[in-house]
């Protein structure tokens, strides 16, 4: 069952892959988020607990060093003297309150800073003070002031000395600090955590396309040769089947000898043997799959036995040559040789008149050289580049040819270059001077 986008539409090869590197990109964004997310929020909260607890911490030295402050008289009632003395200092608010054993009334304040700089609410502070006196140990708890601030409350019970009778006051000393700057540090440790992650989730999807584009780049391109190799094979098989054919409809019928059909079936077979074997050479060369079995040849005996080779038909083709060695994979120069010289015998001639082909071998520096001149009506202008590419073909040829001898030139690391032959044309008759297809492979060291 094939797969669907959304439209409905099959998905091609091509796209699915491409779906896929998204939905890796979106993974691995997901993945980095989700990480980074919760060691933001584990940041946080220790942040948040880490100024809570150092506020609590220095609230606590004040209410123990109050609560040491603290006497009882004769009469076990709370004496604040010398905490009045000592620590009424306003910043931070000291509230004393006690409440009677016996649960008789509430809380009373005992004792409240004067002029103090934070008031804290007074519903807050004896909240504050009943939870630290129901479970006998300190209690902390963030408030607002009377001005609207927010606030730490710290709360520390004390205890009265035993005494005969439920007539002693428990209690509790209430410190106030103001929290603002501490909540305004936090607020800007989250907005910077926030930030961070935002920006390394942003990262992190680049990294992970970035990555994912390269695990399916060679996908994409075995998926892209793939395409391009079956749209080279449907494009130049189509005709020479068509050709079949129509000539099986023809011989059935009676209307040609069958002799003369079974000699153009022939031809048409060879052809698309051959056509075939190029389809799979130019496939191999794309793909890598064939390696260049390198070794030294003779260049110009090669180009020799491919001329001898090759069906002339009445056309005329000259051979200069001098005695070039190169580093090269045999079969595949004589392959190109062979399709360099092919096109030179179909297309290198006027229509009706026998193709004039002449082929120079020579070694130049560091290079072999191969130049195929014809006598056929040229190239137009700008389109030498364009010649090596698929599908670009002439009448009877597949367009194959010179795009995997393009390919056998650059695979040896040398050159297919085309250009007009100039005036005259290779025998000298004049006219537009046909074309000169020039092939360089390295040459063996000497």
């Amino acid at each position: 069952m094939s797969r669907r986008s959304a439209g409905g539409r099959a998905l091609t090869p091509t796209a699915r892959v491409r779906r896929l590197r998204r939905r890796i990109t979106a993974l691995f964004a997901l993945t980095s988020a989700a990480g980074l997310v919760t060691m933001a929020v584990l940041a946080v909260r220790s942040d948040d607990a880490r100024w809570r607890e150092q506020l609590d911490q220095a609230m606590n030295l004040d209410t123990t060093q109050a609560i040491g402050l603290l006497a009882y008289d004769g009469d076990d009632r709370l004496d604040t003297t010398d905490l009045v003395g000592t620590m009424d200092t306003g910043c931070p608010q000291l509230t004393v309150l006690s409440v009677p054993r016996d649960g008789s009334t509430g809380p009373v304040v005992d004792h409240a800073g004067k002029d103090p700089c934070l008031v804290g609410r007074p519903a807050d502070v004896r909240a504050v003070a009943e939870a630290a006196l129901r479970h006998e140990d300190v209690v902390a708890v963030d408030g607002r002031s009377v001005d609207g601030r927010p606030v730490r409350l710290f709360a520390e019970p004390f205890f009265a000395p035993d005494a005969e009778g439920p007539t002693g006051r428990d209690g509790a000393v209430v410190t106030l600090y103001e929290s603002t700057e501490a909540m305004a540090e936090h607020r800007r440790t989250t907005w910077l955590l926030s930030a961070g992650c935002a920006v390394l989730v942003v990262l992190s999807a680049a990294v992970g396309h970035m990555l994912s584009g390269r695990a399916i780049r060679p996908a994409l391109t075995v998926l892209g040769q793939q395409e391009a190799f079956l749209a080279d094979a449907a494009h130049d098989l189509r005709t020479p089947v068509a050709s079949l054919r129509m000539l099986a409809e023809t011989a059935l019928r009676g209307d040609t000898d069958s002799t003369e059909a079974l000699r153009r079936t022939m031809r048409l077979a060879d052809g698309m043997g051959g056509l075939v074997d190029g389809l799979l050479t130019r496939a191999r060369l794309m793909t890598g799959v064939q390696t260049l079995a390198r070794e030294p040849l003779r260049l110009d005996q090669l180009v020799e036995a491919v001329v001898a080779d090759a069906p002339s038909e009445g056309h005329r083709v000259t051979v200069r040559a001098e005695e070039t060695v190169v580093v090269a994979d045999p079969d595949l120069v004589r392959r190109a040789v062979a399709n360099l010289l092919g096109n030179a015998l179909t297309h290198g001639h006027a229509p009706g008149a026998p193709a004039e082909v002449r082929i120079e071998i020579a070694r130049e520096g560091r290079e072999g050289v191969v130049t195929v001149t014809d006598a056929g009506p040229g190239l137009p202008p700008g389109v030498a580049d364009a010649l090596f590419e698929r599908f670009r073909s002439g009448s009877g040829s597949t367009g194959l040819g010179l795009s995997i001898a393009s390919w056998v030139a650059h695979a040896h690391g040398g050159s297919l270059t085309a250009a007009s032959g100039g005036p005259g044309g290779p025998a000298g008759r004049g006219g537009p001077g046909g074309a000169r297809f020039v092939l360089r492979l390295p040459a063996a060291a000497s």
